[in-house]
Protein backbone atom coordinates (compact mmCIF):
# COMPACT_ATOMS: atom_id res chain seq x y z
CA UNK A 1 0.00 0.00 0.00
CA UNK A 2 2.84 2.34 0.86
CA UNK A 3 4.46 1.62 -2.52
CA UNK A 4 1.14 2.28 -4.27
CA UNK A 5 0.79 5.65 -2.57
CA UNK A 6 4.39 6.50 -3.40
CA UNK A 7 3.84 5.63 -7.07
CA UNK A 8 0.64 7.70 -7.18
CA UNK A 9 2.42 10.66 -5.61
CA UNK A 10 5.20 10.34 -8.20
CA UNK A 11 2.63 10.29 -11.00
CA UNK A 12 0.87 13.39 -9.67
CA UNK A 13 4.16 15.24 -9.29
CA UNK A 14 5.17 14.28 -12.82
CA UNK A 15 1.81 15.35 -14.29
CA UNK A 16 1.81 18.60 -12.36
CA UNK A 17 5.30 19.49 -13.59
CA UNK A 18 4.19 18.89 -17.18
CA UNK A 19 0.86 20.73 -17.06
CA UNK A 20 1.64 23.57 -14.69
CA UNK A 21 5.40 24.12 -14.25
CA UNK A 22 4.76 27.52 -12.71
CA UNK A 23 3.25 25.86 -9.64
CA UNK A 24 4.82 22.39 -9.67
CA UNK A 25 8.53 21.63 -9.50
CA UNK A 26 10.21 18.94 -11.56
CA UNK A 27 10.54 15.75 -9.46
CA UNK A 28 14.01 15.48 -7.97
CA UNK A 29 14.89 12.25 -9.78
CA UNK A 30 14.01 13.56 -13.27
CA UNK A 31 16.44 15.58 -15.35
CA UNK A 32 15.03 19.02 -16.21
CA UNK A 33 16.08 18.66 -19.85
CA UNK A 34 13.99 15.51 -20.18
CA UNK A 35 11.04 17.11 -18.47
CA UNK A 36 11.21 20.01 -20.91
CA UNK A 37 10.86 17.55 -23.79
CA UNK A 38 7.74 16.04 -22.22
CA UNK A 39 6.24 19.48 -21.61
CA UNK A 40 6.81 20.54 -25.20
CA UNK A 41 5.37 17.35 -26.69
CA UNK A 42 2.24 17.36 -24.57
CA UNK A 43 1.55 21.06 -24.92
CA UNK A 44 2.20 21.14 -28.67
CA UNK A 45 -0.27 18.29 -29.24
CA UNK A 46 -2.98 20.11 -27.31
CA UNK A 47 -2.25 23.51 -28.87
CA UNK A 48 -2.14 22.12 -32.43
CA UNK A 49 -5.52 20.46 -32.01
CA UNK A 50 -7.16 23.51 -30.46
CA UNK A 51 -5.65 25.79 -33.11
CA UNK A 52 -7.18 23.68 -35.88
CA UNK A 53 -10.51 23.59 -34.03
CA UNK A 54 -10.73 27.32 -33.28
CA UNK A 55 -8.81 29.02 -36.13
CA UNK A 56 -10.66 32.35 -36.00
CA UNK A 57 -10.27 32.66 -32.23
CA UNK A 58 -6.55 31.97 -32.53
CA UNK A 59 -6.10 34.43 -35.39
CA UNK A 60 -7.81 37.37 -33.71
CA UNK A 61 -6.29 36.70 -30.27
CA UNK A 62 -2.68 37.16 -31.31
CA UNK A 63 0.15 34.79 -30.49
CA UNK A 64 0.77 35.75 -26.85
CA UNK A 65 -2.87 35.86 -25.77
CA UNK A 66 -3.67 32.62 -27.58
CA UNK A 67 -0.84 30.67 -25.95
CA UNK A 68 -1.69 32.13 -22.54
CA UNK A 69 -5.25 30.88 -23.01
CA UNK A 70 -4.15 27.39 -24.07
CA UNK A 71 -1.56 27.16 -21.28
CA UNK A 72 -4.24 28.03 -18.73
CA UNK A 73 -6.63 25.44 -20.20
CA UNK A 74 -3.88 22.81 -20.17
CA UNK A 75 -2.96 23.57 -16.57
CA UNK A 76 -6.38 24.12 -15.02
CA UNK A 77 -9.03 22.10 -16.84
CA UNK A 78 -9.92 18.59 -15.72
CA UNK A 79 -11.42 16.80 -18.71
CA UNK A 80 -14.35 14.43 -18.30
CA UNK A 81 -13.31 12.24 -21.21
CA UNK A 82 -9.99 10.91 -22.54
CA UNK A 83 -11.19 11.06 -26.15
CA UNK A 84 -9.08 13.49 -28.16
CA UNK A 85 -11.95 14.38 -30.51
CA UNK A 86 -13.91 15.63 -27.50
CA UNK A 87 -11.23 18.19 -26.60
CA UNK A 88 -12.99 21.10 -28.38
CA UNK A 89 -16.09 20.45 -26.24
CA UNK A 90 -13.87 20.32 -23.15
CA UNK A 91 -12.40 23.67 -24.19
CA UNK A 92 -15.91 25.16 -24.37
CA UNK A 93 -16.62 23.78 -20.90
CA UNK A 94 -13.41 25.38 -19.63
CA UNK A 95 -14.32 28.78 -21.13
CA UNK A 96 -17.85 28.60 -19.78
CA UNK A 97 -17.34 27.12 -16.34
CA UNK A 98 -13.69 26.96 -15.37
CA UNK A 99 -11.87 30.02 -16.62
CA UNK A 100 -11.77 33.33 -14.79
CA UNK A 101 -12.74 36.06 -17.30
CA UNK A 102 -10.22 38.83 -17.93
CA UNK A 103 -10.81 42.50 -18.60
CA UNK A 104 -8.98 42.12 -21.92
CA UNK A 105 -11.30 39.34 -23.16
CA UNK A 106 -13.33 39.84 -26.30
CA UNK A 107 -16.97 40.23 -25.25
CA UNK A 108 -17.87 37.55 -27.79
CA UNK A 109 -15.11 35.07 -26.83
CA UNK A 110 -17.39 32.28 -25.62
CA UNK A 111 -19.92 32.72 -28.41
CA UNK A 112 -17.26 32.65 -31.12
CA UNK A 113 -15.68 29.53 -29.62
CA UNK A 114 -19.08 27.83 -29.46
CA UNK A 115 -19.81 28.78 -33.07
CA UNK A 116 -16.52 27.28 -34.22
CA UNK A 117 -17.13 24.16 -32.13
CA UNK A 118 -20.49 23.46 -33.79
CA UNK A 119 -18.80 22.67 -37.09
CA UNK A 120 -16.67 19.98 -35.42
CA UNK A 121 -19.60 18.66 -33.39
CA UNK A 122 -21.86 18.25 -36.42
CA UNK A 123 -19.10 16.81 -38.57
CA UNK A 124 -18.33 14.09 -36.02
CA UNK A 125 -21.70 13.37 -34.40
CA UNK A 126 -23.04 9.83 -34.45
CA UNK A 127 -26.55 11.15 -35.15
CA UNK A 128 -27.87 10.19 -38.54
CA UNK A 129 -30.88 10.81 -40.76
CA UNK A 130 -33.62 8.19 -40.68
CA UNK A 131 -36.28 8.64 -43.36
CA UNK A 132 -38.61 5.99 -41.90
CA UNK A 133 -41.97 7.65 -41.35
CA UNK A 134 -41.01 10.66 -43.48
CA UNK A 135 -42.54 11.63 -46.81
CA UNK A 136 -39.78 13.46 -48.68
CA UNK A 137 -42.38 14.99 -51.02
CA UNK A 138 -45.08 15.83 -48.50
CA UNK A 139 -47.00 19.10 -48.29
CA UNK A 140 -44.68 21.34 -46.27
CA UNK A 141 -47.38 23.81 -45.27
CA UNK A 142 -50.35 21.61 -44.42
CA UNK A 143 -48.24 18.64 -43.34
CA UNK A 144 -45.94 18.33 -40.32
CA UNK A 145 -42.41 19.18 -41.52
CA UNK A 146 -39.59 17.08 -40.09
CA UNK A 147 -36.42 19.00 -39.19
CA UNK A 148 -33.19 17.08 -39.77
CA UNK A 149 -31.51 15.85 -36.57
CA UNK A 150 -28.33 17.22 -38.16
CA UNK A 151 -29.68 20.78 -38.12
CA UNK A 152 -29.23 23.04 -35.10
CA UNK A 153 -30.84 26.42 -34.56
CA UNK A 154 -28.42 28.78 -32.79
CA UNK A 155 -28.87 32.28 -31.41
CA UNK A 156 -26.02 34.58 -30.38
CA UNK A 157 -25.71 38.13 -29.10
CA UNK A 158 -22.95 38.77 -31.65
CA UNK A 159 -22.69 38.09 -35.41
CA UNK A 160 -20.15 35.34 -34.81
CA UNK A 161 -20.16 34.16 -38.44
CA UNK A 162 -18.74 37.53 -39.54
CA UNK A 163 -15.99 37.88 -36.91
CA UNK A 164 -12.42 37.97 -38.14
CA UNK A 165 -9.33 40.20 -38.10
CA UNK A 166 -11.18 42.90 -40.05
CA UNK A 167 -14.35 42.77 -37.95
CA UNK A 168 -14.28 42.69 -34.14
CA UNK A 169 -17.62 43.86 -32.72
CA UNK A 170 -17.42 45.71 -29.41
CA UNK A 171 -20.02 46.28 -26.73
CA UNK A 172 -23.53 44.88 -26.61
CA UNK A 173 -25.26 44.26 -29.93
CA UNK A 174 -28.76 45.58 -30.53
CA UNK A 175 -30.15 42.58 -32.39
CA UNK A 176 -29.33 38.91 -31.81
CA UNK A 177 -27.93 36.78 -34.61
CA UNK A 178 -29.84 33.62 -35.57
CA UNK A 179 -28.21 30.80 -37.50
CA UNK A 180 -29.05 27.29 -38.58
CA UNK A 181 -26.03 25.02 -38.84
CA UNK A 182 -26.52 21.68 -40.55
CA UNK A 183 -24.76 18.78 -42.22
CA UNK A 184 -25.91 18.52 -45.80
CA UNK A 185 -26.37 15.48 -48.03
CA UNK A 186 -22.68 15.60 -48.97
CA UNK A 187 -21.73 15.48 -45.25
CA UNK A 188 -20.53 19.08 -45.44
CA UNK A 189 -21.35 21.48 -42.61
CA UNK A 190 -23.14 24.66 -43.69
CA UNK A 191 -24.29 27.77 -41.84
CA UNK A 192 -27.26 29.91 -42.87
CA UNK A 193 -28.17 33.22 -41.26
CA UNK A 194 -31.90 33.31 -40.60
CA UNK A 195 -34.31 35.89 -39.26
CA UNK A 196 -36.14 35.61 -35.89
CA UNK A 197 -39.35 34.28 -37.48
CA UNK A 198 -37.52 31.46 -39.26
CA UNK A 199 -35.64 30.62 -36.07
CA UNK A 200 -38.94 30.49 -34.16
CA UNK A 201 -40.54 28.38 -36.88
CA UNK A 202 -37.77 25.76 -36.83
CA UNK A 203 -37.72 25.56 -33.04
CA UNK A 204 -41.49 25.12 -32.88
CA UNK A 205 -41.46 22.46 -35.59
CA UNK A 206 -38.92 20.54 -33.52
CA UNK A 207 -41.07 20.80 -30.40
CA UNK A 208 -44.72 20.68 -31.48
CA UNK A 209 -46.98 18.14 -33.17
CA UNK A 210 -48.77 20.55 -35.48
CA UNK A 211 -48.77 21.35 -39.17
CA UNK A 212 -46.71 24.26 -40.42
CA UNK A 213 -49.73 26.38 -41.28
CA UNK A 214 -50.92 26.25 -37.68
CA UNK A 215 -47.44 26.98 -36.34
CA UNK A 216 -47.08 29.98 -38.66
CA UNK A 217 -50.54 31.27 -37.74
CA UNK A 218 -49.59 31.12 -34.06
CA UNK A 219 -46.36 32.99 -34.79
CA UNK A 220 -48.31 35.69 -36.60
CA UNK A 221 -50.51 36.14 -33.54
CA UNK A 222 -47.50 36.16 -31.22
CA UNK A 223 -45.75 38.92 -33.16
CA UNK A 224 -49.03 40.81 -33.68
CA UNK A 225 -48.69 40.78 -37.45
CA UNK A 226 -51.58 42.55 -39.17
CA UNK A 227 -51.56 40.18 -42.16
CA UNK A 228 -51.23 36.55 -41.00
CA UNK A 229 -51.42 35.26 -44.57
CA UNK A 230 -48.21 37.17 -45.35
CA UNK A 231 -46.45 35.31 -42.54
CA UNK A 232 -47.85 32.00 -43.80
CA UNK A 233 -46.72 32.61 -47.38
CA UNK A 234 -43.31 33.70 -46.15
CA UNK A 235 -43.13 30.49 -44.13
CA UNK A 236 -44.04 28.43 -47.17
CA UNK A 237 -41.14 29.84 -49.20
CA UNK A 238 -38.74 29.35 -46.28
CA UNK A 239 -39.79 25.73 -45.83
CA UNK A 240 -39.32 25.02 -49.54
CA UNK A 241 -35.83 26.52 -49.46
CA UNK A 242 -34.83 24.66 -46.30
CA UNK A 243 -36.20 21.43 -47.75
CA UNK A 244 -34.08 21.86 -50.87
CA UNK A 245 -31.03 22.43 -48.68
CA UNK A 246 -31.70 19.39 -46.48
CA UNK A 247 -32.59 21.19 -43.27
CA UNK A 248 -36.19 19.97 -43.65
CA UNK A 249 -36.40 16.28 -44.59
CA UNK A 250 -40.06 16.20 -45.58
CA UNK A 251 -43.26 15.66 -43.63
CA UNK A 252 -44.44 13.06 -41.16
CA UNK A 253 -46.40 10.17 -42.66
Amino acid sequence: MANDRSFEQTQRAFIGAIRDPGNYSTPADIEERRMAVYRELFYNNVEDFLASSFPVLKEISGNNAWHALVHDYFAQHRAKTPLFMQMPREFIDYLQNGRQPKASDFPFLLELAHYEWTEIALATTDDHINMDGVDANGDLLDGMPVVSPLAWVLSYRYPVHKIGPSYLPAGDQQDPTHLVVFRNRKDEVEFIEINPVTAKLLLLLQEESANARTVLSNIAVEISHQQPETVIEFGRSVLIDLHQRGVILGTRI
